[in-house]
């Protein structure tokens, strides 16, 4: 994502890093696609992985108290699209690549990283919610 489309607020300037097959991601839609929103007391973001399943994508997401965050998985390999009763055989492939994959971005600012919480809904979004960091409260008694 280019900074300059970033349309939500002038002042975050939000750099991603894409590698793997998000990078790669020509065709079908994007991988790495990011939301970001603040509130008095923490960040939420989402981060779009389609093609992502829970189930077999290694899926990892690592966040740091500086608030640099790393999403990390595979795109699986489907070539037999399967339902309840028939397999078929995929004729047409519009979505993300199958491969390993990394995103890398900034929240606005520190953060807790030990207070976070990670859904990954069935949409293919990564949704999680992490405190900001708080300063360490300064005791004026005894001085």
């Amino acid at each position: 994502m280019n900074p300059e489309q970033n349309t939500a607020s002038p002042k975050l300037k939000l750099a991603v890093s894409l590698t793997g097959t998000a990078k790669e991601g020509a065709i079908g839609p994007p991988l790495g696609l990011i939301d970001i929103g603040e509130s008095e007391g923490g960040y939420l973001f989402r981060v779009a992985l389609p093609g992502v399943k829970s189930s077999n994508s290694n899926l990892k997401c690592d966040i740091h108290s500086d608030g640099s965050v790393r999403v990390e998985g595979v795109v699986a390999d489907a070539q037999i699209l399967k339902n309840e009763s028939e397999e078929f055989e995929l004729k047409l492939h519009q979505l993300c690549p199958a491969g390993p994959f990394t995103i890398s971005f900034n929240l606005p600012g520190p953060v807790d990283p030990r207070l976070f919480s990670p859904s990954f809904r069935p949409d293919g979004i990564l949704e999680v919610v992490v405190l900001k960091s708080r300063a360490p409260r300064v005791s004026s008694e005894g001085a």
